[in-house]
């Protein structure tokens, strides 16, 4: 069985301080992000919340994720952006960040198999 994700005291604090708003999307997107790789640990890099794919994961081997007082974002990688570009074109996205308007609900379903996708990457 796998083990839980470690959550973050640091991470809890990062949500809990943002309007009512954001704390709901990053709670959706942390509860995707566990859903989909359970045995993730969380932290803090730049300053915002992160979820290591594999034990002791450096930058390039998390998902990130930042609230903002109109969207939240979600940074997967530019691999994972690319290969979800289609099922993206109804976001604003660059080549590492997708934004989520807090007006609308959090696409639960593509987040799952997006950071599945960025999972498997890690696999090789």
């Amino acid at each position: 069985m796998a083990r839980a994700v470690n959550k973050s005291k640091d991470v809890d604090a990062y949500i809990a301080a943002q309007p009512a708003e954001t704390r709901r999307a990053l709670e959706a997107l942390r509860a995707c992000i566990r859903k989909a790789a359970p045995r993730a640990s969380e932290l803090m890099n730049y300053n915002i919340p992160a979820f290591a794919l594999v034990p002791g994961g450096t930058r390039d081997q998390q998902i990130m994720i930042a609230g903002y007082p109109r969207h939240v974002g979600f940074y997967p990688g530019p691999e994972v952006i690319a290969a979800f570009a289609d099922e993206l074109a109804a976001y604003k996205f660059s080549k590492g960040s997708i934004q989520f308007p807090l007006k609308q609900p959090v696409p639960a379903a593509l987040i799952v198999k997006m950071v599945k996708h960025r999972l498997s990457q890690m696999k090789t």
